[in-house]
């Protein structure tokens, strides 16, 4: 990675003075992942933030890793929430965790934090593979739990045990943190979709573009596990361009990979994996056509996506013909809100698009007032299982291959 810009030193320090961090060791955070320096947001100013309750959900948050994940989502500094404990694998970094968060509590594992009877709900900031089997293993012990993406990657069988469990605990909120789903143009996307401006959507595309430079050793992982994947196994920035604007679901796929150009580093991984890149192209529910591509060539980092429907489409800002401008004019008339909303007083924006301080909150909230949250199991499980086919299609030269569909 290139130095950090003026703009990510000083999101990092927000983020530092926030958590209690050094701002060295923030810093280093938002350097190890691109996205994190990506804070720039709006939102609707003219209202501010209102309590809906005083009580306080008491949550522990387990992970901390190489890019100190766990506390990116401010829940440590949600007036609605009490941090009661922190864990993390490594005592170093479980200790490091404790400190930045003012937490005293700590547990050597989410297995132990889990014992915990005070503590009411838990974010998951851990291994990618082990998402699914931590969500299942707080929701056993009868805690609302949230995890970051995906939500199961490699072992498809986790997806229906995940669904499995959700229906158990139908009084539980589960969430995946997806950043996507509080990008600026997506949030306004999927509220004018739902108000009808859109029609039914013809096309849409996602993009997930993740810059490696040649020979740079790969970002660490616990156990290696990025590593041991494929690049369609972690989809759900570009798949929620889709998924998250509708909330409806991919019915099957035609995916194509590409490896290196360099046959001598076409070098199977632990998978079997030789694709650097994946592109898919998915028939929608609605009939609609969608194309989704996670790439690791060079180029700009992106989480990126975009819509075309039948009366209007929206690339950054509106475009419509005379009957979406109507349905659009219509829309706002009766009030419908399009920007992004006041966060809490203490919480923050953060990065991946000024995403992370509005996932914590939708948690917290969605927990609060017995609702879904952004992205509740069914919507992660389409956002995260067409990658799975999608990559099988491609390892069949595009062969179109059907994707489960998931319900409550």
């Amino acid at each position: 990675m290139g130095q950090l810009s003026r703009r990510s030193f000083l999101a990092a320090s927000a983020a530092a003075a926030a958590t209690g961090g050094s701002l060295l060791d923030s810093a280093r955070a938002a350097e190890g992942i691109p996205g994190f320096d990506q804070t720039k947001t709006d939102y609707d100013r003219t209202k501010q933030w209102k309590p809906f309750s005083d009580r306080k959900v008491r949550v522990g948050i387990v992970g901390h890793g190489v890019c100190q994940f766990g506390l990116a989502f401010d829940l440590q500094n949600h007036p609605n929430a009490e941090l009661v404990a922190v864990s993390d694998l490594f005592p170093d970094r479980c200790a490091d965790m404790a400190q930045k968060a003012k937490c005293k509590k700590t547990y050597p594992s989410l297995e132990e934090m889990v014992k915990d009877d005070s503590i009411e709900a838990v974010f998951c900031a851990t291994d990618a593979p082990a998402h699914a089997k931590h969500a299942i293993l707080c929701m056993e012990h009868g805690k609302h739990v949230a995890t970051a993406v995906p939500a199961f990657r490699g072992d498809v069988e986790d997806a229906e045990k995940l669904l499995e469990c959700c229906r158990k605990n139908k009084g539980l909120v589960y969430a995946m943190f997806e950043t996507s789903v509080f990008h600026d143009d997506l949030y306004a996307m999927e509220k004018l979709f739902a108000a009808d401006v859109f029609g039914r959507i013809v096309y849409s595309e996602g993009e997930y573009c993740h810059p490696h430079s040649l020979d740079a050793p790969v970002l660490g992982s616990y156990k290696d596990w990025r590593k041991n994947g494929c690049p369609m196994w972690y989809p759900t920035h570009a798949t929620a361009y889709y998924v998250g604007v509708t909330h409806k679901s991919f019915v099957d796929v035609s995916c194509q990979g590409t490896p290196y150009f360099d046959e001598s580093r076409r070098i199977p991984n632990a998978i079997g994996n030789i694709f650097a890149s994946e592109v898919g192209l998915f028939r929608t529910a609605e009939g609609g056509l969608s194309r989704m591509i996670v790439c690791n060539s060079q180029g700009e980092y992106l989480e990126a996506g975009r819509i075309r429907g039948e009366y209007a489409g929206f690339n950054q800002s509106f475009v419509g013909d005379a009957t979406g401008k109507k349905h659009y004019d219509e829309a706002l008339r009766k009030g419908l809100q399009i920007q992004k909303y006041a966060l809490p007083p203490g919480v923050q924006p953060g990065g991946h698009g000024g995403s992370h301080g509005y996932l914590g909150d939708d948690f917290i909230d969605a927990i609060l007032r017995g609702r879904k949250p952004a992205v509740d199991v069914v919507d992660a499980l389409n956002m995260t299982v067409p990658g799975y086919y999608a990559h099988l299609s491609a390892e069949k030269h595009g062969e179109t291959l059907k994707i489960p569909q998931y319900s409550l």
